[in-house]
């Protein structure tokens, strides 16, 4: 998985595998690292359209963790991880419907602003936007069936979320370059050449 969404993805990680323990230190653990994150990205100057992400996650982890302590035996807490993916997938399909892809925001930190500009960008980010909005939709509904009906099978819910990442995390490492490759033999040009619809892989500098 690209650099970038391991690190994002670390307060749901940390929910995860804490709050098989206990729901609060989860949800206290994942809005701890969250805001951590969150703060550490805004002291480098990265602009908030890169961050949709980290702000979302922030904003969830907060109302989960004000869940977790003020009803602690709330049995939403039970579906914890399957919530938690369905807001990824409703954060990913507003940015969609608002027509500021996320993955656009994440890909302009290591383009110039000329190739964030070009038809060849937009498109590629709609396209992976597309790839994990939809992910986390599918994941969302497997992970609240699992925990629905065999909430025990704890390596069940490890395979389900290792497969939903796994796809438009590859996805992500390779469309790019596939697409630029399809721009430059529509336009005639060497593929060696004109990198400016190229997007590198989002990493967390």
């Amino acid at each position: 998985m690209p650099k970038y969404y391991a690190r994002t993805f670390l307060p749901w990680i940390l929910l995860a595998v804490v709050s098989g323990l206990d729901d609060r230190a989860g949800a206290a653990a994942g809005l701890a690292a969250a805001l951590a994150l969150l703060g550490q990205d805004l002291r480098r100057g990265h602009r908030a359209d890169s961050l949709i992400l980290e702000i979302s996650t922030s904003v969830f982890m907060a109302a989960l963790t004000a869940l977790a302590f003020a009803a602690p035996g709330s049995p939403v807490l039970d579906y914890g991880a399957s919530l938690a993916i369905g807001w990824l997938a409703l954060t990913a399909w507003a940015t969609l419907l608002l027509g500021r892809p996320f993955t656009a925001g994440i890909a302009r930190r290591q383009v110039t602003a000329e190739i964030a500009a070009t038809d060849v960008f937009r498109s590629i980010n709609r396209v992976l936007t597309t790839v994990w909005a939809a992910s986390f939709t599918v994941l969302a509904a497997a992970l609240g069936c699992v925990q629905h009906w065999t909430p025990d099978a704890t390596a069940l819910l490890v395979a389900v979320k290792v497969a939903g990442f796994t796809v438009p995390a590859v996805v992500t490492a390779r469309y790019p370059e596939a697409a630029r490759r399809r721009h430059l033999t529509r336009l005639g040009l060497p593929l060696t050449e004109a990198p400016a619809t190229s997007q590198p892989e989002p990493s967390s500098r």
